[in-house]
């Protein structure tokens, strides 16, 4: 396959304000900010031209053209909120085929209901309650509710997840959310308790529509709690590959209160979270009362000045590194005669894999437990996806997890691919080997704790040994031999 080239991502800001329009039918690049109409945006990331994350391919598919879009971040220099330069028609985005269904992500799962659960005790919630979750996908979390008998309401626009939370038992629309489902709803007479949104308030292009849903829906009583990924995190992590078009928006919360305000809307609480590769969860309601964690961190984002275009002025560098590295580190395995797949056929992944454009063949295959994944291929780099079985037939010496956010969950289930002499890889925030650490069984009486100095990834929370150098003089030896800084706590 040849690659489109890529602007150099080092590339200073500029100004963008000409309105030029995307040379890809269907997408459009925006003048203005989303949010607040401000016409300075300052492009601070370009990832060159890559296909829709999402999309993958059939078999049939192969031999047609991808329709590719610039994956460009521009900042706000009004507002300081970071979003991607074109806007493509949510029906390209969230299709028939939508393949990310959240109920294959055990992590999730729990992670949901621990959410669920708190909220019903914290809440007292119960039959006289109304729960909306907007992009409910296949009902993973509003399946909690509907257990513990409170009435509850699925709205996600992609066909095959709302059928199959609906198959599950959780009530779901297929529609997308704005003013005109709210004032739908609220006309029937069912105005929301609790409004959940997680990891959708990246995704929405009309942003001021789809939080004016939330203000027409929510009782005057009622609390509304969203999840995103924290752009902060992205940009001290380096996690470039969760940049990709579905994802509009890379949220912080002093681009984000503004917007909230507008609406009415006033946000009082927030967590952060390591779900994702570091999230916040935000609490918002009808009525004002900032919480102590709250105005501490945004206490900590004045200081670091995010939503200023100096916040972003080395990221682009740090991205086009970690590209040098990883495209290093595995040509040189490749040379060595060492076969090479990947774990997680992910959005996220197809984003890396686009942007490193490693030579043909370096990477085989990936692997996925998704049954809706397998069987097709990666966009733009169509590498065929296969059953996690696959690891144990094909036996590649390298493993490279794609869905880094979940490391430590996939290097505990594959612990039979590295007894059998396999090898982890991850490449955000650096390209690094992973490995399982020892089971040791605890003593009567205690408990077992890692060693805090020993290297820890601040997202996957693993063991790790970073690579040192691009050279092939620094890499890692093909099978790690032990070191304590290479192991993982399992």
């Amino acid at each position: 396959m040849t690659h489109s080239p890529l602007t150099d991502p080092r590339t200073a800001p500029a100004l963008v304000r000409d309105g030029a329009s995307s040379s890809t039918p269907g997408a459009r690049r925006i003048t203005a900010c989303r949010s607040c109409g401000g016409a300075d945006l300052a492009m601070v990331l370009d990832l060159g031209r890559q296909p829709i994350a999402n999309a993958l391919l059939s078999a049939e598919e192969l031999d047609r053209p991808e329709p590719v879009f610039p994956l460009e971040v521009l900042v706000c220099e009004a507002c300081g909120l970071a979003q991607v330069s074109e806007t493509i028609p949510p029906d390209v985005l969230f299709n028939a085929d939508y393949p990310y269904f959240s109920s294959f992500i055990p992590a999730l799962l729990r992670h949901s209901r621990e959410h669920a659960l708190k909220l019903i005790a914290e809440r007292d919630l119960g039959p006289a309650d109304f729960v909306v979750e907007i992009a409910s996908n296949d009902g993973y979390l509003l399946r909690n509710f509907v257990d513990a008998g409170i009435p509850a309401l699925g709205i996600d626009p992609a066909a095959g997840p709302v059928e199959a939370a609906q198959a599950a038992g959780v009530p779901t629309e297929c529609a997308f959310f704005g003013r005109e489902t709210s004032r739908r709803l609220a006309a029937e007479g069912r105005r929301a308790t609790v409004m959940l949104a997680n990891n959708v308030l990246a995704h929405v292009t009309d942003i001021n529509d789809f939080v004016a849903g939330f203000a027409i829906l929510l009782a005057d009583d009622g609390i509304a709690e969203f999840e995103f990924p924290y752009v902060r995190d992205l940009v001290e992590t380096c996690a470039f590959d969760t940049i990709y078009h579905e994802h509009v928006f890379y949220h912080s919360l002093s681009a984000l209160e503004p917007l909230f305000a507008r609406h009415g809307l006033h946000l009082n609480d927030v967590w952060r979270l390591d779900i994702h590769g570091g999230s916040l969860r935000l609490r918002v309601s009808r009525t004002p009362g900032k919480s102590e964690r709250l105005e501490a961190l945004q206490a900590e984002e004045r200081t670091l000045g995010i939503g200023q275009l100096a916040y972003y002025r080395d990221f682009g560098d740090r991205v086009a590194g970690i590209r040098m590295h990883l495209r290093s580190m595995l040509h040189a395995y490749r040379a060595q005669g060492k076969t090479i797949a990947a774990y997680g056929a992910a959005a996220k992944g197809a984003t890396l894999l686009n942007y490193v454009d490693l030579a043909e063949g370096t990477i085989e295959f990936v692997v996925d437990r998704n049954t809706h994944k397998v069987g097709k291929w990666m966009p733009g780099v169509r590498l065929p996806i296969r059953d996690v079985a696959e690891l144990g037939t094909a036996r590649p010496d390298f493993l490279l997890i794609l869905t880094w956010n979940f490391a430590k969950e996939i290097v505990e289930q594959q612990r039979a691919y590295h007894a059998a002499g396999g090898t982890f890889l991850c490449a955000i925030p650096t390209p690094q080997v992973l490995r399982p650490r020892a089971r040791r069984p605890a003593r009567a009486g205690t408990l077992s704790s890692p060693d805090p100095a020993k290297p820890r990834s601040p997202r996957t929370g693993l063991r790790t040994r970073p690579l040192e150098g691009a050279g092939t003089s620094n890499l890692p030896p093909a099978q790690p031999q032990g070191s304590p800084f290479d192991r993982l706590s399992g």
